[in-house]
């Protein structure tokens, strides 16, 4: 009895040790890396799984992405997988997967695809069986744009739509607190309202004062891509015919120098006039 309880007591012990040191060491392998992107552009979620696995590649790579509700990606070979909202958006490049890296491409990101990611490498365990090995965890940011622009009337704005994803854009006026639609995809162009499908940009012509306040471009869950503050005044058109102006009247130096050279002339033509009495 007694050496069974101090066989017992020193296998509690392993346990409690073991338990403790898999915690710390899950706790720090599963610190996500932070990384932050615009939305419209190109996120790269990195991974190596290289510091869980060692230098020796699999016999065949098998990498799964997840987010905390269900798996979002997955390679294995040349059979690959992708959830039905990332569809044509993902993708691990095979020619650095065997290399070690297994960095998740995400193009065209959203802002409804911020959030965290997990990644694990499927390998042979024990008996043939498939063991699923974390790699890497991270956390996805996605922002939008803000800007403040000021246009005078007749002007056009220039609104970026910066992703196809873009399906609306809705505007408050200064002295409003409603919303209200102007331009909706798949709309043919009005008057004003021109879209230009290739660069993802709308241009609202001929500004008036009404059409000073917020626009919001907005995506298909209705999260906003951009936010655009708008002033519509004459002082803005001015001020660019200032700068105009600025650049076409010649400075002080400019005429000085032309004076000077038009005296040096005259008097050039001067003394070969006397010359020419000789």
């Amino acid at each position: 009895m007694k050496y069974f309880r101090q066989w017992f007591f020193l296998q509690l012990q392993c346990f409690l040790i073991g338990s403790l040191v898999d915690s710390f060491s899950l706790s720090s392998a599963t610190s996500p890396l932070s990384v932050t992107f615009k939305v419209g552009n190109q996120a790269v979620l990195p991974c190596s799984w290289k510091q869980r696995l060692g230098e020796v590649a699999p016999s065949t790579c098998y990498i799964q992405w997840s987010s905390p509700a269900d798996t979002v990606f997955e390679l294995q070979g040349e059979k690959k997988w992708q959830a039905e909202e990332f569809q044509g958006r993902m993708e691990v490049p095979e020619e650095k997967l065997k290399s070690g890296d297994c960095s998740l491409v995400i193009s065209d990101v959203q802002i409804g695809d911020t959030g965290r990611y997990e990644s694990f490498m499927v390998v042979d365990g024990v008996r043939s069986a498939k063991t699923k090995v974390f790699i890497q965890s991270v956390k996805l940011s996605v922002s939008d744009y803000k800007s403040i622009l000021s246009r005078g009337p007749g002007e056009d704005l220039v609104l970026d739509l910066y992703t196809q994803h873009s399906v609306k854009v809705v505007f408050q006026g200064r002295n409003s607190s409603e919303w209200s639609v102007v331009w909706m995809r798949g709309e043919e162009d009005s008057e004003r309202m021109e879209q230009d499908v290739a660069n993802e940009q709308l241009t609202i012509k001929n500004l008036k004062s009404s059409d000073e306040g917020m626009y919001k471009v907005m995506d298909e869950q209705g999260l906003g891509v951009s936010t655009v503050l708008l002033s519509v005044n004459e002082g803005s058109k001015a001020v660019k015919l200032a700068q105009t102006m600025d650049n076409q009247v010649p400075t002080d130096g400019a005429v000085r120098g032309s004076c000077s050279a038009l005296l040096l002339l005259s008097v050039l033509v001067t003394v070969f006039q006397i010359l020419h009495l000789f």
